[in-house]
Order: C-alpha cells, then structure tokens, then sequence
C-alpha cells in the first residue's frame, strides 16, 4: 500500500499480496472515497488484513490512523476539505521526524498491522539509508520515475490519472520488496509467534536485543523494563588493564605495537576513531585501531603453484567467541547469567544446521550483542566490553600473524582484515601451518577454520576476489557482484562480472561484454544529496536544451545522448556525472527493444575494465593480451 499526500488531493492505493486486485481511493473536489476507505479499514480490521508498506510505520501508518479515529467527522466532510486535513497530518507527520520527535501512534497502538519493509531491513540506519527509489534502481524496477507533481501543487481531475500511475508504480516495487524479503519476514513471523513479541518490522539489531532480553529477564528474574534503563558509562579506559595475560611477541615491531595499547588511555566518547597505529612487516602495511586490523600487500594478482600455495584463516565467530572463553560481560549486568547466555547461543548455533532460520538468529544475536555493547540506546552499553573483544581481537590476530612468518621460511603475509588473514607458505611446510594455528588455537582457546586459495586478485584489504583450490570465488568491494544487498550502489555491474570472468574463467573483456544482453548490468545510478540538483544538457532539433532531472536517475553510456550535470543550487557549480567525452542515455523508464538499438559505447565499459587489469597485471602479460 501507498498514499500520496497532496494540497488539496489524497490518494491511497492497495493491491492484494497474491493478486493483482487492486482498491484506489481518491479525496479531492472531483471525487470523494472517504465512506468507501472507511469501510475498507473496517474490513481491514474485522479480517485481520494486514498493510505492508515502505515506511509506512513512519508515515502511511499514522495517516490510516488518523482517517479512523476521525472517522465520523470525515465522513461530513467534501472531497477537498478531507484531502486538505489529511495534508496537513502528512507534514505533522513528516516534521515531527524532521525534529526527532515520537510519532502519534506507536506500532502496539495500530488498529491495522504493519510489515514495514523499510524498517525490516534496516534501511532507517545510517550507513544503510535508502529510499524507494533507490531499491528500487539497485533491484531493476522496470520503472523509477519520481512523484511527477509536487505535493503544494493544487492538482487538477486531470492530473489525478498521473499521480495513481505513479503511486500504482511504488505500491507494485513495495510488493516487490515484500516478495525478496520473504524469508525475513517469515522468520520474523515465527519469532513473533514463539516469543510473543512483535517483531514482524524488527532489524537484524533489533530482534538482537529483543531476545537477548527476553532470555535475559528468564535467566535472571530482572524486570524487562529495569533492564533497559541499565548502561555503564565509562569515564576512561585503560588498555593496559584489558589486555590478555597470553599476549605476547618475538618481534621489535610488534612489542612496539603492543606498547602502544598498553600506553593508551581512552576517555569517553573517543571509542570511534580516538587511536589509530600503523605497522610496517615483511612489506606489508596493517592498520590498527579501536575495530579490528586491515593490512595488505601491494595490488596484483598471487597465484598458488606447485612450490607455493596461498593459505586462508578465520577464527569462528572470533569476536563473540573472545568474550565467551574470557567470560567477559557488560559492567552492569549479571555476570554468570550473561556468560553463559552469550555461550548458549554459541553452542546452540553449532547444533543447528545452517538450513534453519534459528541459526541465522542465533548468528544475529552473536555478532549484534557485540556492536550494541558500543551503543549508548542499548542496555549492553558499556565500553570497555567493546574495547576488551576489538583490542585483544587485533592484538590476539597480530600473534598468529606473527608465529607463522617466523617460523615458516620464505612465508608471505598477503593480507589480515579483523578475523582472518592469508599467507603464501611453501607447500612443503603447511603442516607446520597447521601445527602452528593449533598451538595459536591452545593458548587462545578459540578456534581456525582453513582453507587453500588457487589465486587472489587483490585491490586492497576490502576489495579483492579469491579463488579457492577447488574452484570456488569470493569477491568483495568493487569486485563483488553476486547477491548484493539492495542497499548498495550496484552501478556499472557488468564491470565487475567481466573482471571475474577475465580472472577466474580466462574469458577476454571484449567477449565477455558483447555476451552480456542485459541492460541492467550497464546501468549507473546516482541519486542527489544536500543543495544540488541534477540537469540534462542535450541537443534536441539542432537546438542546446537544458532540463531539471528528478533526484534518483538511471543511465548507460550510449554513443549518442546527453549529459548528466550536477549543480549546485547555492552557487551555480557544476559537475560532470560522467567526466570526459562520455555521453549518457537515460533509462528512468525501462522499455524492451532489441538489444543493439539501446547504442552502448562498450569502449566505456572496456577502458575500466582494461585500466583494472592493467593495475593488477604486469605490462608483459598485458602486451600479450590486448
């Protein structure tokens, strides 16, 4: 379901989860459906039918319940004077979230249920924050177009089909939403039902603490509500105090590195970002600071051979795992009942396959309870908890980081980012490997898992592909491509595939990109942020125009078409969204034609795919292929 909310027009559309039948309901002084949207809600109601939304817990829902609980007085009202009351709830509405203020109705006093899947997937956070318009570009939604008529317009009858094919379009990409989010939602069903919580829009975080709190309350006897005002605040911490007793080094360089943690002091509000150190070893460079070390070797490709072969480490559930063995636990919180909670699930997690939605949950709480001990809305909160799993983390990696370049001859340390890392040892010597991670395994008392890679091609710490020995490929940062969460700018895809298929399948780039048919995977998407705008600039019929775009497009480089300017709205700066000779076509609106009419200037797409290879490979090879 969605509303559009203008000056003087409202209109609510809904379609059926498992049809296409569809009620449109319209307010405005053409035609007015207020008794038939009442009667609607009632049947809502009376079924129990449920509304799934985008938002709609922020805003759609609070719209529906002030149409019901001024129901009567609606009812005597004209089309216009209705639109108008229920315009004036939207910018109420949208104000009150503006100021950070709570809403009018929270989601246990909703006469019709909500499946949010905005807060579902977190898209409310920060570092995640997404609007429909970008799920819908980052999933191919045939149809992006923004609202055609600003909500202060005073909209004509004529204008009313316009605005419900736009409104049809986001409630249609909603369902869509719905329909990938399927398996969150009937996990968060089920969490509902056997916990008597409702978490049907919960986050990940969420349902994280909800349960934690919920087993919590069962193991200790303490209220629900006198657990959530509990915190530890932290005036300062000191790193010596919370450094483990086994940690210990052969080296200058890390007994430096160690001294430097020991030396630190952190006082509150500096637990992101207030220390930072960096470690030049066997020529590689490792960052360290208060969340977990990246380090890796220069960028190019390392391949395993018949002497040498490239060994991967993780430590299982490394950062849950160090509080569990050390039986660490939040300041103000029970300490045996935390531990063995935090353990339970650790355990619990083990005997359940990875097939049963109990052990992604159980895997949520896990690497949750962790981040929202550094959360000051959280009752986890206390600091030092944080700052006792990421300091021994990096200091306890460092350690094996350390024996194995020590004691294996000619090993070379390739990459470490905060679980794991990956040498290339002589093959002669991987059971040394072996026997080396397990003494690391015993004094730590937390476990590796292993595996060989045929072949890293390497950007840096966060951006690689890896190819294990048995044919398998992990790609990350701007080689990843598979199964991107909907969040992520996913421009330009065809980019990565054919780097992938160039590195793992030895397929050349030309080939690769003429392969590839689906225009999608060309595409670019860019959305405006702050005091800009975006502006067309085109010839049309001989003549140089320039149009004001909407807010999210989408667009592939054409050999014919236009450009794509970003301009400041203060003080007239423009921007190339594409820098260079580059034109760029369109694509808010996605008609199928044959595929040779949309003109791709695949010369585009082959120049980074070539500067990428190019950065990776030595001129030598390069001269052989290009």
């Amino acid at each position: 379901m969605d509303y559009e909310t203008l000056s003087n027009c409202f209109i609510g559309v809904f379609e059926d989860i498992k049809t296409e039948d569809q009620e449109i309901f319209i307010c405005h002084e053409s035609k007015n459906d207020i008794v038939e949207l009442i009667n609607f809600f009632k049947r809502n109601i009376t079924l129990d039918e449920w509304h799934v939304s985008f938002n709609g817990l922020g805003f759609d829902s609070q719209i529906t319940e002030h149409i019901i609980k001024n129901a009567e007085q609606l009812i005597e009202q004209d089309g216009e004077t209705i639109a108008r009351f229920l315009y004036n709830k939207a910018q109420d509405v949208i104000n009150r979230q503006k100021d950070n203020e709570f809403l009018e109705f929270s989601p246990n006093q909703l006469h019709i249920r909500q499946v949010d899947v905005f807060k579902l997937n977190h898209w409310d956070n920060h570092a995640k924050r997404s609007s429909l318009k970008w799920i819908q570009y980052t999933m191919d939604w045939h149809n992006i177009m923004d609202m055609p008529i600003h909500h202060t317009t005073n909209v004509t009858a004529e204008q009313i089909p316009e605005i419900i094919e736009y409104c049809i379009n986001d409630v249609k990409s909603t369902k869509k939403i719905m329909h990938l989010s399927k398996e969150q939602i009937n996990l968060r069903r089920s969490l509902t039902e056997e916990y008597d919580i409702d978490l049907f829009s919960a986050s990940e975080p969420r349902i994280s603490k909800e349960l934690f709190l919920y087993f919590l309350n069962k193991q200790t006897g303490i209220r629900k509500y006198d657990l959530k005002q509990m915190r530890t605040h932290r005036s300062k911490i000191l790193f010596k105090d919370i450094i483990l007793p086994y940690v210990k080094f052969e080296t200058a360089t890390f007994q430096n590195l160690l001294k430097k943690f020991q030396d630190v002091t952190l006082y509150a509000g500096e637990t992101k970002g207030g220390f930072k150190y960096s470690v030049q070893y066997k020529g590689v460079k490792t960052d360290y600071g208060l969340g977990g070390i990246h380090g890796a070797r220069t960028s190019k490709v390392y391949n395993s051979n018949e002497d040498m072969v490239i060994m991967t480490s993780d430590v299982t559930s490394f950062y849950p795992n160090l509080a569990i063995r050390n039986k660490w636990s939040p300041a103000h919180l029970p300490k045996e009942e935390f531990c063995n909670l935090y353990e339970w699930f650790f355990e619990e997690r083990k005997k359940i396959p990875k097939s049963d939605p109990k052990n992604y949950v159980y895997k949520i709480i896990l690497n949750s309870t962790y981040g929202l001990s550094n959360d000051e809305n959280s009752f986890l909160y206390d600091p030092e908890f944080t700052m006792r799993i990421t300091i021994n983390g990096q200091l306890s990696l460092t350690m094996l980081y350390e024996m194995i370049c020590e004691n294996i001859p000619n090993a070379l340390p390739i990459m470490q980012n905060t679980d794991g890392l990956e040498t290339m040892i002589p093959r002669e010597y991987v059971t040394k490997y072996m026997d080396i991670c397990a003494e690391w395994e015993k004094i730590t008392n937390l476990q590796l898992e292993h595996d060989t890679y045929s072949k890293i091609v390497l950007g840096d710490v966060n951006n690689y592909i890896a190819v294990t020995e048995t044919g398998k490929s992990k790609c990350k940062g701007r080689f990843e491509f598979k199964d991107l969460a909907l969040h992520k700018n996913k421009s330009f895809l065809v980019i990565p595939k054919a780097l992938h298929e160039y590195f793992v399948n030895d397929t050349k780039p030309e080939d690769y990109l003429k392969s590839n048919k689906n225009i999608f995977d060309f595409c670019g998407g860019v959305k405006i942020r702050g005091n800009w705008k975006f502006n067309q600039h085109a010839i049309v019929n001989g003549e140089y125009e320039t149009n004001k775009l909407q807010d999210t497009i989408r667009y592939f480089i054409s050999n014919t078409g236009c450009k794509v300017i970003k301009k400041n709205i203060d003080d007239n700066r423009e921007i190339n969204v594409e820098a260079g000779r580059w034109l760029q076509t369109l694509l808010i609106n996605y008609i199928e034609k044959p595929f040779e009419e949309y003109d791709i200037n695949y010369d585009y797409y082959l120049e980074k795919i070539r500067k990428e290879i190019n950065s990776l490979e030595s001129i030598s090879n390069q001269l052989k292929l290009f």
